[in-house]
């Protein structure tokens, strides 16, 4: 029987918040993470790139794009996964989703879209700019 991983958080109530703002507002990211990699990584399959290593701690920090739209991540950044995994205690670290920014103000209140795409509240102006510049790079 094949040994499997356990999940451990680095904080647990904030690496939840922005997983539920994954949900709400990615949802197909969100299914992805839930559905299959976290599966896989419980079953040893350690997925993305290695970022880091610690070899006095024995630990490998690993970095897992997860499916993003275009213009959101064009104007808000990839959503990446960080985790640590402990090899010798099967453990896997969940660390933190990126870009925190955005999805931590999705978490405490409800964002408006314009064009498609999420607005900051805090960077309304500077987000409505890229998403313009970039309708028209497009045409």
């Amino acid at each position: 029987m094949r040994e499997t991983y356990a999940f451990e958080y680095v904080n647990e109530n904030e690496f939840k918040k922005i997983e539920r703002s994954v949900k709400k507002y990615n949802m197909l990211a969100y299914k992805k993470l839930y559905f299959e990699y976290y599966p896989a990584l419980k079953e040893g399959n350690l997925l993305g790139q290695v970022v880091e290593e610690n070899p006095a701690e024995k630990t490998k920090t690993y970095e897992l794009k997860l499916p993003t739209d275009m213009m959101f991540s064009k104007v808000h950044g990839d959503i990446k996964l960080y985790y640590v995994v402990y090899e010798e205690k099967k453990i896997i670290m969940l660390d933190r989703i990126e870009p925190v920014d955005i999805l931590s103000e999705g978490h405490q209140s409800e964002l408006v879209t314009y064009k498609g795409v999420m607005v900051s509240k805090e960077h309304a102006e500077k987000d409505m700019f890229k998403i313009n510049l970039l309708n028209m790079i497009q045409k």
